[in-house]
């Protein structure tokens, strides 16, 4: 079983690759926009706080790459495309810290990053990324944003963490974020995910393991980790939003995660976007 069919989304996207009107912010590193395998007429480009932190194609530029790839790639490449159809805004937040493969945002980077897209009229945020240090003070920065995003009734899902620890974090224990743990081909999640009480009750499992998908030079380039994940779940959460624009935001989040009894394990469920859409498609045609 492929990734796609895993987590139910390959009927899903047979139906719609999304809509125009649905955007997505990507709060990661810049993206390369002119990788042919982009659906680079969709990606509006937000300026970074920060400005000269990020080198254009360094290690972060590829991890974004990767992610758009799985988001918003041509269909018919060799990254997922869940959604092309979608609207892609990229804020870069990530900064490389010099060691190949670690990559970290600031509380207050982040922060600043979840406003703007808000400001741009994000409908959905993807947060692939981990924190840098920080204190009290700024986490109760991040948690402003993380509040604004709720009163907007904007969707945050972020990636678990890859620290294979039983915890949560500022993000993943916020109430109105669904945070992804990473699976393999059968739905295990992985050893090195984090999990824990808030990621099983509001989270879900989403493929994480060797992901194909674009890279910044020539060729397909794979991405591990909760990092992959993460756009699973933001990717169904844009394809039902464009398959359902009358429904409202509680009630896509609810379908995402599945109508089911409370939750008790530190692991959540795998994705079945299948039957979030079945689940909203009679929820449309009972009102």
């Amino acid at each position: 079983m492929n990734a796609l069919e895993l987590v139910g989304l390959a009927p899903v996207m047979a139906r719609t690759e999304g809509s125009s009107t649905v955007s997505i912010g990507l709060l990661d590193g810049p993206v390369a926009v002119d990788q042919p395998g982009l659906n680079s007429d969709r990606i509006h480009l937000l300026p970074a706080a920060t400005t000269g932190r990020m080198p254009v194609c360094a290690e972060s530029c590829a991890h974004a790459t990767m992610v758009a790839g799985i988001l918003i790639a041509r269909r018919g490449s060799s990254a997922p495309a869940i959604c092309p159809g979608c609207h892609l805004l990229v804020r870069p937040v990530l900064a490389d810290n010099g060691m190949a493969g670690t990559r970290s945002a600031s509380p207050a980077e982040l922060a600043a990053g979840i406003l703007d897209c808000l400001a741009a009229g994000a409908h959905v945020l993807n947060l692939s990324l981990t924190l840098s240090s920080w204190s009290a003070s700024d986490g109760r920065v991040l948690e402003g944003a993380l509040d604004e995003a709720a009163r907007r009734r904007v969707l945050v899902v972020a990636a678990a963490g890859n620290q294979a620890v039983v915890g949560s974090s500022v993000i993943t224990r916020h109430p109105w974020v669904i945070p992804v743990v990473a699976c393999d081909q059968a739905g295990r999640p992985t050893p090195y995910s984090n999990v824990g009480p808030s990621i099983g009750r509001r989270g879900l499992s989403a493929p994480g393991v060797a992901i194909a998908s674009l890279a910044t030079g020539v060729g397909p380039r794979t991405l591990s980790g909760t990092s992959a994940a993460a756009p699973f779940v933001t990717g169904a959460v844009a394809l039902l939003r464009s398959a359902f624009p009358a429904a409202g935001v509680a009630e896509i989040k609810r379908a995402a995660l599945g109508a089911s009894a409370v939750r008790r394990s530190v692991v959540p469920p795998v994705l079945d976007a299948w039957a979030a859409y079945q689940y909203l498609l009679t929820m449309s045609e009972s009102g």
